[in-house]
């Protein structure tokens, strides 16, 4: 890579530059839209950072500031939108012939290569078309586009089914030369010629760049063409060819030259003690796949160590590693990758190498750019372009020391952009510097997770998309452990970075995910020592530091400018301790609370001095809609943009098997009233994705809902009604909130009276849940007794799974349902109007199906899972917020004897202790002490289960206060029984 005297910048207008913070760090240019372009928001530009970031070869050029007659769309930052994955989050669409965008050089050039989307075809295997490339008019060639390398759906890892949902990795892009160098004041015009073949493009962005003569073979050197007979055209397959130019280079100590062409590979080639070069990543480009074993393509790889990071199958040429002396510069390696499989080795670069280097590569369309599988030591990446990956851009993964990318280009990566992960073998001195990372689909722009004594300085992170943020430090990801000595541990040292429009939503957690975020999963990072310094965080989409899931220690903010916030400055869902030392926010949503602390004391920070912006804290368990700056121009959370359509993404696990026939303890007291039949109810399906469990169907709370098994139709979930009633009516729901779009659900109603035959209530139809009528759905009902009402579902427009947060049942009367108290957090809630009063019958668990409340809930583990027969599904208080309860309301006042608790009987559950006391009440208002504060040990060993003997009270309403817990610092229950003997 030919790098230029001074850094380039992005666009046919002005830059003006403007000073960010009161720490007067850096100067940051912005991009000027002009009157002429007035659509446009003014953005960051993340290649216009001074001294920050990959000097890079190339001058960018956002299309939504060039000359148009199509349409400016964008900003928008909601997952799932075509244009939140733009840089900037803006691009230009061109819907007819004729229409175009034009771009005037700044600089010479001889070469484009831009940033397009099109429409996927109906059956997913993307649809080819062309544009007319014009200079000055005059129409120089026709580019060929596509969008086979675009386009996925579902859950991790993804699909190409359209008829799934959760629709992403929109973008590709495509380069050409163009023939001669044009002069600055070019007029560069892409346009549409016809749209037969797409009914639209989108063009995000076009990089300008004077590619220099290829490089002539070095004296001495083996050419693969001339001395091996490899297939320039890319005809036919080189890749032994190729393999025995190499070993013949290692063999006789020469360089083994890669002359101008398009060769085809079907497998990886391994190289060890020797360089190899090509004329430059414009002219000697390797490409290819087997067509038959599609787990093979082209690649170069270094040997693997036996026990090291790659556990597969190893060939006897693959073996002894790692490499070493190994060079790689001057290619380009353009795959044809359009899946994510993970066990597939059609990586851009593998295998170990030591003191090895990779220089001006250029790696596009593959899965991984470089997936290196340590252990390996002094390996260095550098000017080089990772574009378009269907997974991480680079991963040390294992063993990997002393090794660094630099001066290194990333952008639209399916996966973490810069990534270590030391899951075997500790990483120990490596570094990630000055490297520009954009746009990574899904996941962090750089992280690591573990390591020890790293170095993440002077780079540029920008446009997060979703479920990660721009830098994360975190104990995260299989064996990620102290005791492995693999754990955050050393010092970390994150100095002069800047973060441009980083974090977002995490469709699982749906809440925002922090631009600089620690997350100790695995355990808490303590012992180590995290330097953060002269570092700016600008524009974030939510909170711009956040702490999650584990305590973090050791933490020092030193000169940190955080400039426009989303959400929070602070976002404090985990224990910490940090030093602020010259620490500015301004621009924060939030701005009378920038700092959003749910863990109390246990967020603490020391006050260095020269800190401003951070005064004001809450706590509201709620999470309020971002409202992103774009540089000082506030644009609401939802940009007018049509809403996403919220669900978690499908379990990475084998779906859920069935839930078990009703369990025999269920009470067969038929409910009384002529209210909502199925509330509090026994309720089982056919499968769940995470933790939507069926009991948040009747559970009252139209917020939380149920989702099945993703991808798996047909699907069931069902309700025990208690006793054969004749049904008029059954009401269906989906949380009311208007994120959730329109969808239409094909079901079939079924009824039965003894759970095992079931007939058909109503026959297979669709039915509409629309936000505008309360996402409400009443199916009529024939006049058959049944006590099983199930509901079959066998299609969804709007996410590949059943779902439905309330099934309501309903049999004579006017069927007008109560709600149930909600389960966000309330001083002490009067019982529902709906709660029945009928006793329980028999001896058997009396609080199994009844109404039951918390003083609050994490996420989706409402109380109802405490009573729903499930073992499996949980409640989960509101975290670090205790004291914290659950109680149940039994129906009329009884003598208990005992109660049972229960956590998940899976060993992943670890042994813990839960300070609970248990108190007793006849009208839910006045409570007394049954049993004080003791501590009680859950143990897998034993089941998860405890005992509490209770005094011969009369008791209605049973109630649980935690106050502590040793394995999680929230409420846990995933059952709660009431015995009378």
């Amino acid at each position: 890579m030919q790098n230029p005297p001074t850094r380039t910048r992005r666009t046919v207008a002005s830059l003006t530059t403007l000073a960010l913070g009161a720490t007067g760090l850096l100067a940051v240019a912005f991009v000027n839209a002009g009157a002429a372009h007035a659509a446009a928001v003014p953005t960051l530009s993340p290649l216009a950072v001074p001294n920050r970031g990959a000097s890079v070869p190339f001058i960018e050029q956002e299309a939504e500031y060039a000359a148009t007659n199509g349409s400016v769309v964008g900003p928008d930052r909601q997952y799932g939108h075509l244009v939140s994955e733009a840089s900037g989050r803006q691009a230009v669409t061109l819907n007819a012939v004729g229409q175009y965008v034009e771009f005037t050089l700044t600089a010479p050039a001889n070469s484009i290569d831009f940033r397009y989307s099109l429409p996927d075809s109906s059956d997913g295997k993307g649809r080819d078309a062309s544009m007319d490339l014009l200079v000055n008019g005059q129409k120089l060639k026709s580019v060929d586009v596509t969008s086979k390398y675009s386009w996925y759906y579902g859950g991790y890892p993804f699909n190409n089914n359209p008829g799934d949902s959760n629709p992403h990795h929109f973008f590709d892009e495509t380069r050409t030369l163009l023939g001669t160098t044009y002069p600055v004041g070019t007029k560069i015009r892409l346009q549409v010629s016809s749209t037969a073949q797409s009914p639209s493009f989108t063009v995000d962005l076009a990089d300008f760049e004077k590619v220099a003569d290829p490089i002539a073979k070095p004296a001495g050197a083996i050419d693969v063409v001339a001395d091996y007979g490899a297939d320039p055209t890319g005809a036919t397959d080189s890749t032994a060819k190729f393999q025995a130019a190499v070993n013949a280079g290692a063999a006789q100590g020469r360089t083994v030259y890669i002359p101008q062409g398009n060769f085809t590979l079907y497998d990886h080639v391994v190289v060890d003690k020797v360089t190899l070069a090509g004329a430059g990543p414009w002219y000697s480009v390797l490409g290819g796949r087997d067509p038959i074993n599609r787990n093979r393509a082209a690649g170069i790889y270094g040997k693997y160590v036996a026990g090291g990071g790659y556990g597969g199958g190893v060939r006897p040429q693959e073996a002894g590693g790692p490499s070493q002396n190994v060079t790689l510069k001057d290619f380009a390696i353009i795959g044809d990758v359009r899946e994510r499989v993970d066990d597939d080795q059609v990586n851009g670069l593998g295998g170990a190498m030591s003191n090895s280097t990779v220089d001006n590569l250029w790696i596009q369309h593959t899965k991984v750019g470089a997936w290196m599988d340590g252990p390996m030591d002094h390996f260095t990446i550098k000017n080089s372009r990772i574009l378009d990956q269907t997974a991480d851009g680079v991963n040390f993964h294992t063993g990997v020391t002393n090794s660094t990318v630099t001066n290194t280009f990333l952008r639209n990566t399916g996966d973490d952009g810069l990534a270590s992960w030391p899951e075997r073998l500790a990483n120990t001195n490596d570094s990630f510097t000055h490297n520009t990372v954009v746009l990574p689909i899904l996941a962090n722009n750089i992280v690591t997770y573990g390591g020890k004594d790293f170095t993440i300085s002077d780079n540029v992170m920008a446009d997060t998309i979703t479920n990660g943020g721009g830098l994360h430090i975190a104990n995260r990801y299989p064996g990620v452990t102290s005791g492995n000595g693999t754990a955050v541990s050393g010092t970390i040292t994150a100095a002069r970075n800047t973060l441009i429009r980083t974090g977002n939503s995490d469709y699982n957690w749906q809440f925002g995910v922090g631009a600089i975020w620690f997350d100790g999963l695995n355990e808490p990072i303590t012992g180590a020592t995290i330097n953060i310094s002269d570092t700016d965080i600008l524009d974030s989409s939510y909170e711009a530091i956040q702490t999650i899931e584990g305590g973090v220690t050791g933490v020092n903010l030193t000169n940190v400018n955080i400039d426009g916030a989303g959400t929070y400055a602070i976002q404090a869902q985990a224990n910490a301790q940090m030093k602020f030392t010259n620490v500015k926010a301004k621009n924060i949503a939030q701005a009378a609370t920038p700092i959003h602390n749910c863990v109390g004391t246990g967020f603490q920070i020391t006050d260095g001095g020269g800190n401003s912006g951070l005064s004001g804290s809450t706590c509201t368990g709620q999470w309020p809609a971002p409202v992103w700056t774009y540089n000082g121009v506030p644009v609401g959370g939802d940009n007018g943009g049509s809403s996403p359509t919220p669900s978690p993404s499908a379990s990475t696990s084998t779906p859920a098997s069935p839930s078990p026939s009703p369990s025999a303890s269920a009470s067969s007291t038929c409910p009384s009233g002529t209210g909502n039949l199925a509330q509090g109810r026994p309720a089982t399906a056919s499968g769940t994705s995470q933790t939507y469990g069926p009991g948040n169907a009747v559970d009252g709370d139209a917020n939380s809902y149920w989702e099945s098994a993703n991808n798996a139709f047909p699907q069931w979930i069902q309700v025990d009604l208690g006793c054969a009633t004749s049904l008029t009516r059954a009401v269906l729901k989906l949380p009311p909130a208007t994120a959730w779009a329109a969808r239409t659900q094909t079901l079939t109603v079924q009824g039965s009276t003894d759970g095992s035959s079931f007939s058909t209530l109503v026959g297979s139809a669709g039915y509409t849940f629309d936000p505008a009528s309360g996402n409400t759905v009443t199916v009529n009902l024939p006049a058959t007794p049944a006590r099983y009402l199930r509901l079959t579902v066998t299609g969804n427009t709007g996410w590949p799974a059943a779902q439905l947060s309330e099934l309501q049942a309903f049999g004579g009367g006017n069927g007008t349902s109560s709600p149930s108290p909600s389960s966000s957090a309330s001083s002490s809630p009067s019982p529902s109007a709906s709660a029945s009063s009928t006793c329980p019958s028999g001896t058997g668990n009396l609080a199994q199906g009844r109404p039951a409340t918390a003083s609050g809930t994490s996420q989706t583990y409402g109380p109802g899972n405490a009573v729903d027969g499930d073992a499996n599904s949980y409640w989960e208080s509101a975290n670090n917020a205790f004291p914290q309860w659950i109680q149940v309301d039994l129906g009329c006042a009884r003598n208990l004897a005992k109660a049972v608790l229960k956590l998940p009987p899976a060993t992943a559950w670890a042994t813990r202790t839960q300070t609970v006391t248990v108190q007793g009440s006849t009208d839910g208002t006045t409570f007394t002490t049954l049993v004080g504060a003791t501590g009680y040990t859950f143990d897998p060993a034993t089941g998860n289960t405890v005992t509490v003997n209770l005094p011969a009270n009369s008791t209605r309403y049973l109630r649980l206060t935690v106050t502590g817990n040793t394995g999680w610092p929230a409420g846990q229950l995933s059952e709660l029984q009431a015995f009378t003997s």
